[in-house]
């Protein structure tokens, strides 16, 4: 006997690093368990009207803009679901609307909640660490610390598929890589890696639909109109640089931490603290709109 196929649209809705969470009661399916808010797409309708009347019906915001995050097919013991995830940002005073049994969850605390299995993949594309190394050395990942992604600042090389294969899955999870250097890859590996790096003169280039929604996108921002442009086409993150002048550039004028926070509080995105930094930095960045900061020597 065939199982039952399941359409169901869910809202990720996103307030300064923190994720709307709720709870899944008993007697539903996949029961005591955290949950987003969404629900069945109703005959009828797209994926896209079904989100945004749950989370009307659910939440009790009327958004109107959201944009395609994910989509996922799971199989459980009685029942195939098909979850269309949609994103959108929630301004502060919108946040202080909404009510138990929802509540705001940092995107650390998401990894330590009891979501179903189907979710499992978006929960940890949410989840972002505080530090990233930046470095040529790809054997940086043997040691790499559990609260620190690697970017591999590298140009493609004909033995780069060679050089990722001496790394597990798990490993390769933690690293990012260019999007010249992903295309170059073989269908394992860039399965295996999760996040894709953009140049800022790249990221002007793409468009919404040219993203992979599968993947996050983490991009290099120099201003204001960069980071905008990352926050509208659906990136997941950025770094913003310089804030301190830095020894491999002491002339170039940074931005310093005020001009860093007037930039960063202006997008509802992940946005590391870049240049001249250390991960004594933390702190400072995080009093300045950062999410975490990273960096290459004092990395």
């Amino acid at each position: 006997m065939s199982k039952p196929n399941l359409d169901v649209a869910i809202g990720i809705l996103v307030n300064q690093n923190q994720i709307l969470v709720g709870w899944r009661a008993a007697n539903q399916h996949q029961g005591n368990k955290h949950e987003f808010p969404g629900g069945k797409v109703e005959a009828g309708e797209t994926p896209v009207e079904a989100c945004r009347r749950e989370i009307f019906e659910e939440v009790g915001l009327n958004i109107k803009s959201w944009s395609q995050f994910d989509f996922i097919r799971h199989e459980y013991d009685d029942v195939i679901v098909q979850l269309h995830f949609f994103i959108s940002d929630v301004s502060t005073e919108q946040s202080q609307k909404i009510a138990a049994p929802w509540m705001w969850v940092s995107r650390e605390k998401l990894v330590e909640l009891n979501f179903p299995k189907a979710n499992a993949t978006i929960v940890k594309r949410l989840y972002w660490q505080r530090f990233i190394k930046i470095s040529e050395d790809l054997s940086v990942l043997n040691d790499l610390a559990s609260d620190r992604l690697l970017y591999w600042r590298t140009n493609t090389t004909e033995n780069m598929n060679e050089a990722l294969a001496e790394y597990s899955v798990e490993k390769l999870a933690k690293l990012i890589v260019n999007v010249e250097v992903w295309n170059t890859l073989t269908d394992l590996h860039q399965n295996a890696i999760q996040t894709i790096h953009l140049k800022q003169n790249q990221l002007l280039q793409l468009h919404q639909k040219d993203l992979i929604r599968s993947k996050r996108y983490i991009v290099a921002c120099h201003n204001l109109e960069a980071l905008q442009h990352a926050a509208q086409i659906g990136c997941d993150a950025a770094f913003l640089s310089p804030v301190l002048a830095t020894q491999t550039h002491p002339d170039a004028q940074g931005l310093g931490w005020q001009t860093f926070a007037d930039m960063a509080s202006q997008v509802n995105m992940v946005v590391y603290a870049l240049g001249g930094l250390s991960p004594n930095h933390l702190d400072e960045a995080i009093k300045h709109h950062a999410y975490g900061v990273a960096g290459i020597r004092s990395f």
